[in-house]
């Protein structure tokens, strides 16, 4: 009866590694399907191990609960408060600023910039933030996206490679060896990892271009650097820090993305181009903007709401000082016979009938210089809103104007940005100090995010990546599973057999190109849950240096490169860069190689091997 669960054990790992690589089925649901056939099997057919222990149901899924899974969790929501707070926004900006003035290696520049960050950040937000800075430089400089965001993918996935919370990867097989007594360090990767990254970057940057050869479709289409512009009104009152700005060559380089169209003093209009004009108190300035600047603009003060108060007058509202965690933006329609149309902005009603401010218009046919008292909404404007996250749900439903859900995004809360790094750099530094375990620091720097109002519990919960903890859960229980029943023991005494009197480096360097081949089909959470305790096992048997082993998993279940669905940033990018399937083939196998290569060759080094 035991081999029948052994070998039905490793039909379900079979069956799972076909149903995540064919994609037919959502990660997650694959993952369900295999913990459930897991269930099944020990719960309907108990089984003793070795040790004459009942696996128990609870033991296959204690992966819900292993210290992993919860630090990728409590990092994925600190992440988060991260970018709820714009926190990420300067270090980027300055990135993109630096990478201007040095020329043509900008893009290079940029690239190692999110692989340094991808060190101590997850790597999939840094993707996520690097995306519109490698857009616009791109653009900027006629390059073409295939040569851009493939290889901040595998920097970001190299990066990720030099400490233990670099990717969730790591810290998975951290907390498998754990289990069994083995406590893996913040640095402990990192003399290696930096080797890797090192050469591995080597080739990203400048051999990859070789490979990857743009389309022709894919030269054709231009990128947009502007996005939707929209129109909104500045009034400048006591203490607004764009007091005392003056133009030079007919523009304010003060005012950073904001493009002012007509500044109104009194009851005068000054039109561009703005010559010797200094900025004054009561000057009401029409800037036209990007949706992200106006936001940007909000959070930091710089953009003061004229609104109309109960008693008919109009105000001047700090709106940035109510800001908060629930403070969204959206954007809605003027629909064809809406009672708002033939209204002006400034008297549209919105905040007496929903509690919403509208500060921003964007129109498709040419709309006059003018101020916002003047101008009359017509059907088929875009507005764009501001107010509390339940104000603006109010609109659903509404005939007059139709809300855009997908809109719908929080303000960030640029003055809590320096709380939001402190409490990372927190975590970080008590993490790699070994001042508290690592599980220990993220969960307290989630629930720090959480009470001070960093992010909300919505945006909490929507960091939790549900594939993540499926995947994990699943993954767990395949390895208690593979462990408890023999199968991974049978897997090390084959895997030694097959390279017995070979010297220990070709049986480390065999086992690297194992795990990484498979990793680009499986998950390489799983890949690395999967084969952390058939590679100690190996380690035991032969007598090595179990770190070594240990390493050996963390690098290859990252070496995620030769197909899109080997990692989530390689999905991530394949839309702005337009990929192909094949294009990760012909690029990232030969990475695939290189990492291995690298390793096999400074493992001995490292490892006294």
């Amino acid at each position: 009866m035991d081999s029948i669960h052994l070998w039905l054990t490793y039909v379900i790992l079979a069956v799972s590694v076909v149903g995540y690589s064919i994609e037919r089925w959502p990660i997650e649901a694959v993952a369900a399907g295999s913990l459930a056939a897991f269930l099944l099997l020990f719960g309907v057919f108990p089984m003793a191990d070795q040790h004459g222990q009942i696996i128990e149901t609870s033991d296959l899924l204690a992966g819900f609960a292993n210290p992993a899974l919860i630090t990728v969790m409590a990092l994925l929501v600190i992440g988060q408060g991260l970018f709820a707070t714009d926190a990420m926004a300067m270090p980027a900006q300055s990135l993109a600023r630096i990478g201007g003035v040095i020329g043509t290696g900008a893009i290079a520049f940029v690239l190692l910039g999110a692989a340094t960050l991808s060190a101590v950040l997850n790597n999939t937000p840094v993707v996520v933030i690097f995306i519109p800075i490698l857009t616009m430089l791109a653009a900027q400089r006629s390059i073409s996206p295939t040569h851009v965001f493939m290889p901040l993918s595998f920097l970001s996935i190299l990066g990720g490679l030099t400490t233990i919370i670099g990717s969730s990867t790591n810290l998975l097989v951290a907390g498998v060896a754990a289990r069994s007594g083995i406590a893996v360090g913040f640095f402990d990767i990192t003399g290696p990892g930096i080797c890797i990254a090192v050469v591995g970057g080597f080739y990203v940057i400048k051999v990859m271009p070789r490979i990857l050869r743009p389309r022709a479709d894919a030269e054709s289409q231009p990128v947009s650097l502007s996005g939707k512009q929209f129109m909104g009104e500045i009034a400048l009152g006591e203490d607004h820090p764009f007091l005392g700005l003056s133009s030079r060559a007919g523009l304010f380089p003060g005012l950073g993305d904001l493009t002012p169209r007509m500044i109104i003093r009194g009851e005068q209009p000054i039109l561009p181009p703005f010559d010797e004009v200094t900025l004054r108190i009561g000057d009401r300035m029409i800037v036209t903007a990007t949706r992200k600047a106006l936001s940007r603009a909000l959070s930091r003060g710089n953009l003061t709401i004229r609104t109309i108060g109960p008693s008919g007058d109009v105000e001047n509202g700090g709106a940035s000082d109510k800001i908060g965690p629930d403070t969204v933006m959206a954007e809605a329609i003027v629909a064809p016979g809406s009672r708002y149309a033939g209204r002006t902005m400034q008297f549209s009603g919105l905040r007496t009938q929903f509690g919403i401010t509208l500060f921003g218009l964007q129109r498709k046919s040419r709309m006059a210089r003018a101020a916002f008292s003047e101008i009359r909404l017509e059907p088929g404007d875009t507005l764009l809103l501001y107010g509390k996250k339940d104000n603006i749900a109010r609109l659903r439903g509404n005939h007059d104007l139709l809300l855009l859900e997908w809109s719908t995004q929080a303000v960030p809360q640029t003055t809590k940005a320096k709380l939001a790094v402190a409490i990372f750099l927190s975590v970080v530094l008590l993490s790699a100090l070994r001042v508290m375990p690592i599980e220990v620091a993220a969960v307290a720097g989630a629930v720090a995010m959480l009470a001070t109002s960093c992010l909300t519990i919505g945006e909490a919960a929507r960091a939790v990546d549900r594939q993540i903890l499926m995947l994990v859960g699943a993954s767990i229980a395949a390895a208690t599973a593979l462990e408890r029943t023999g199968g991974a023991a049978l897997i090390a005494e084959g895997a030694v057999q097959a390279l017995s009197g070979l010297p220990l480096i070709f049986l480390l360097s065999g086992l690297f190109l194992v795990i990484a081949v498979l990793t680009n089909f499986l998950s390489n959470n799983a890949t690395a849950v999967l084969f952390t305790p058939i590679a100690l096992d190996i380690a035991a048997r032969v007598g090595a240096p179990p770190q070594a082993f240990i390493a050996c998993v963390i690098f290859a279940a990252n070496a995620s490169f030769a197909t899109p669905i080997g990692y989530q940033t390689n999905l991530l990018v394949m839309g702005p860069g337009r990929y192909r399937f094949s294009d990760f083939v012909k690029a990232g196998v030969p990475l695939v190689i290189l990492v291995w290569l690298t390793f096999s060759l400074i493992s001995p080094w490292f490892y006294d091997l």
